[in-house]
């Protein structure tokens, strides 16, 4: 139970006998004692407690047996207090005999753990003492079986010594063979015991013996093969066999060996095909390789027995041809340089790249990767060094195990296997692939100047070839891309296959370089210069035979969208526009600057592709090289130069409309009635000319929504424009004006799918920019239609529908409203002191002019009415 100290009771006089316990005592009974009966709750209040038992005068009826249940309570209560008292005091004895009983515990634990120590060093130096003799016995049984197994090796060295000595001088190299091999796996048991005179001068025996073996094996080979010999020699068995002995002898030897044969099979190849002999040159090519397939036929039939299948002496006779071959054309070919022309230098390509693949269909390509490895080698390993000045060399790991002595560590350490060594790179697919064509690569300038002239030919063929055909109409083929633009590429796919075959390196990016060459003489020579050249017809209607300039070298340096801006294409059209009047594209015109259009497109994405596969083709080293964005953007211009001369061709025949607008008296109109006549040329301008591009930009429909966009942003500020020059407008003429306008509007935002029989939505980018742009011009009008008689109302009411106006607008809205100069510097005035440091057009903002245009909403229940 819990006890609570003295010193927390504290007696209240005016309540009797009621303790009040501190808070954290309070907490403290809850958690170890937790109840939901009100009678303990610290906050308990008596009166409320009575009328929770008696809420009512109905239930005093039972208060008796209430009093008698709180009586009986009471009496619990105090039973259980008398018995924790009681228990408290009796709780003090029974700790302290508790108390005691432990410490006897522990002592007599204590004297039982002393005995079993005792006992337990006892039994320990027992133990040593019965072991000791058995370890003595081991140790010596250890050294016996080590002695009588030394002993054995030793008597199998030195009589394997003695019969070999024998053996060689009688040649008999099958049974030395086997014996050398059992000698050497017995030597490395003497290795550690190398200090011995006597295992020392049988070791040196053994060495003199493989020496005298690999010399006088050599030698057998010499005599059998010699220059009086090489045509009548006939593999027999003493030299197989001596092929046996020379596997277990260094691989020296069998290099040398191999070294010697190869270059002797070779010697009639040297000979024939010399430096000065005529059948050396690049003609008579296929000669080298034919005598390379009969003479190893013949090696075959001969000495294919003779050597032991693994060491391919056809495959090593095969490399060997192979790169004496490659250093013989390399110097040739560099004396007789001027004697090269492309033609030869390609059959000589072609020719040995048959035999490179035919070399690797024959032969694995194993004796290639063994000199690689033996290459890697013999090129000396640098350890690397810690770089720390104070670091110390780091102790072995030594075993956790500590119960673990170091001869039981040793036989683990014995007995754990050792990694496997790395698995070797398997040869490659095609490994003799430029092992002579290397030679080549030096002189594939020839090659790539020679596909530089034809690809200019190539250029000249395809602009006779526009010339004389024409360009492809949408009506008469199924696409509108030049078909000279895949001859082109299909062309460049060609020469990469070629050139990466041979060279990945230095020559693949100058190739490459001749790629971006003639990809923006195609951009320029065969599509810019082929857009349609504009004519000027002076005020009188007559010709002046005026065109637009393309100087072709001045483009052919072009790189970017930027360059062929400066260029003047573009400009002189603009101008030309503003001396006379620019006569129309026909819709065969109109077809070109669209196959234009689409060719370039096809460039652009294709040349994208080429990119991405050179890259794929050259070194890795060279990738950042690889780089067609110069190209890319130029055929970009070609687009957006495209798409501007149908914009400034669709303007064109829209101008004459907006200057009748102008000329126009809109100060006498009297009535709104249907739209004005120049709305009418401009609709049908637009249903003449959108639907022609429409249909040949069908597999090009960004574009098409390119072009729709451009003459939007185009077309409505010069608009807006020609509106300011209607002036004077009286209030009915604005209305009129604002009627044209809704119906511009609605021709506008049908305008990429006018004359279509599939009805599409126009883009959102475009109808924001339609909506965005006339809307301003309907505010413009609502504007001119308002009475300015109170120049604060008229200023406020401005600021709300051209939020971002400034006072040279305002001014030409004032001149179209016929203004007086008196009455405008008045209106100015109120205008600029209506926006201190731009906060009254921060307010003006806040506006909507949709507020303001309930005649707008009139006119157009009026034009549907009409329609």
């Amino acid at each position: 139970m819990f006890s609570v100290p003295d010193s927390y009771l504290q007696l209240d006089e005016d309540e009797g006998d009621l303790i009040d316990l501190p808070p954290e005592v309070l907490s403290a009974i809850d958690q170890v004692l937790p109840s939901n009966d009100p009678l303990d709750r610290p906050d308990f209040d008596v009166v409320d407690y009575i009328n929770q038992l008696f809420p009512n005068e109905q239930s005093l009826s039972n208060i008796d047996d209430v009093i008698s249940s709180m009586t009986e309570r009471v009496r619990v209560i105090d039973q259980e207090i008398r018995n924790v008292v009681r228990g408290h005091t009796n709780s003090g004895q029974d700790g302290k005999r508790a108390l005691e009983e432990a410490q006897k515990s522990i002592v007599q634990l204590f004297n039982k753990i002393s005995e079993i120590k005792g006992r337990a060093e006892q039994s320990e130096q027992t133990v040593k003492e019965i072991t000791r003799d058995i370890k003595h016995l081991d140790q010596g049984k250890r050294n016996l079986t080590a002695a009588v197994t030394t002993l054995n090796h030793l008597h199998m060295l030195a009589g394997g010594v003695d019969t070999l000595q024998s053996l060689i001088c009688r040649r008999q190299y099958g049974e030395i063979a086997m014996l050398l091999e059992g000698v050497m796996k017995v030597l490395e048991h003497f290795d550690k015991y190398m200090d011995i005179p006597q295992i020392k001068e049988l070791a040196d025996q053994v060495h003199k013996i493989r020496t005298d073996l690999a010399e006088q094996i050599t030698s057998d080979f010499k005599e059998a093969f010699s220059a009086a010999n090489s045509k009548k020699a006939i593999p027999s068995q003493q030299l197989g066999e001596a092929c046996l002995v020379v596997n277990v002898l260094e691989p020296k030897v069998k290099r040398e060996l191999l070294r010697w044969f190869v270059s002797l099979q070779l010697a009639e190849y040297t000979h024939l095909f010399g430096a000065n002999e005529e059948s050396a040159w690049l003609d008579n090519i296929d000669k080298r390789y034919t005598w390379l397939k009969r003479h190893l036929i013949e090696f075959e039939e001969r000495f294919g027995r003779l050597f032991p299948p693994e060491w391919e002496v056809s495959e090593r006779i095969a490399v060997e041809f192979c790169q004496v071959t490659r250093s013989e054309l390399s110097a040739i070919m560099a004396r007789r340089v001027s004697e090269m022309d492309v033609k030869l230098l390609l059959f000589a390509i072609q020719r040995t790249a048959n035999f490179e693949t035919l070399l690797s269909r024959r032969f694995s390509g194993v004796t290639l990767q063994d000199r690689r490895t033996a290459a890697a080698a013999a090129e000396p390993a640098t350890p690397k060094e810690s770089t720390n000045p104070f670091g110390e060399p780091e102790p072995e790991p030594k075993s956790t195990n500590p119960f673990e002595t170091e001869e039981d560590a040793a036989e683990t350490e014995k007995s754990v296997p050792a990694p496997p060594p790395p698995e070797p790179a398997p040869p490659p697919s095609d490994p003799f692939q430029g092992l002579i064509s290397q030679c080549f690569e030096q002189h594939l300038n020839i090659y790539i100047e020679s596909q530089d002239r034809n690809l200019s030919d190539l250029m000249e063929r395809f602009s006779q070839e526009l010339k004389a055909k024409g360009f492809p109409s949408a009506a008469a083929e199924s696409s509108l891309i030049l078909p000279s633009c895949a001859d082109l590429f299909m062309f460049y796919k060609k020469c990469m296959l070629q050139c990466s075959q041979l060279s990945r390196g230095r020559q693949l990016l100058a190739l490459t370089a001749v790629f971006q060459k003639h990809l923006r003489e195609y951009a320029l020579k065969i599509l810019l210069a082929n857009l349609p050249k504009q004519t000027v017809s002076g005020a009188t209607g007559g010709s002046s035979g005026k065109t637009l300039p393309i100087d072709l070298k001045d483009l052919s340096n072009l790189s970017n969208l930027r360059d062929m801006a400066t260029a003047g294409f573009l400009h002189n059209f603009q101008n030309l526009m503003k001396e006379g009047e620019i006569q129309r594209l026909t819709r065969d015109d109109l077809g070109r600057v669209c196959s234009i259009l689409t060719t370039a497109e096809y460039c652009l994405d294709t040349t994208q592709q080429l990119e991405l596969k050179l890259k794929e083709k050259v070194e890795p080293t060279l990738v950042d090289r690889i780089n067609l964005g110069g190209e890319q953007d130029v055929f970009h211009s070609v687009i957006g130069n495209c798409v501007q001369v149908l914009v400034q061709d669709l303007e064109s025949a829209c101008d004459p409309a907006l200057v009748t607008m102008t000329k126009m008296s809109w100060q006498n109109v009297e009535s709104v009635g249907d739209q004005s006549g120049y709305v009418s040329i401009i609709t049908g301008q637009l249903k003449t000319t959108v639907p022609v591009i429409r249909d040949n930009l069908a597999g090009s429909r960004k574009y098409f929504t390119q072009f729709c966009v451009k003459f939007a942003n185009s077309f409505i500020p010069k608009f807006i424009q020609h509106i300011y020059k209607c002036k004077p407008v009286s209030t009915v003429g604005a209305e009129q004006l604002l009627l044209d306008t809704h119906s511009l509007k609605t021709e506008l935002l049908d305008l990429p799918s006018l004359g279509s029989q599939v009805q599409r939505n126009a883009p959102a980018s475009y109808t924001k920019i339609v909506v965005k742009g006339m809307t301003r011009a309907e505010m413009l009008l609502k504007v001119v239609m308002s009475p300015h008689e109170r120049p604060a109302d008229y200023v406020e009411q401005y600021g709300r529908l051209l939020p971002e106006s400034d006072a040279a607008e305002f001014q030409k809205v004032l001149d179209m409203k016929g203004v007086r100069r008196a009455e405008q510097s008045q209106l100015l005035d109120v205008f600029r002191s209506s926006r201190p440091g731009g906060a009254a057009a921060a307010t003006a903002t806040t506006g909507s002019p949709e507020h303001e245009a309930g005649r707008i909403h009139r006119l157009e229940k009026l034009i549907k009415r009409r329609m």
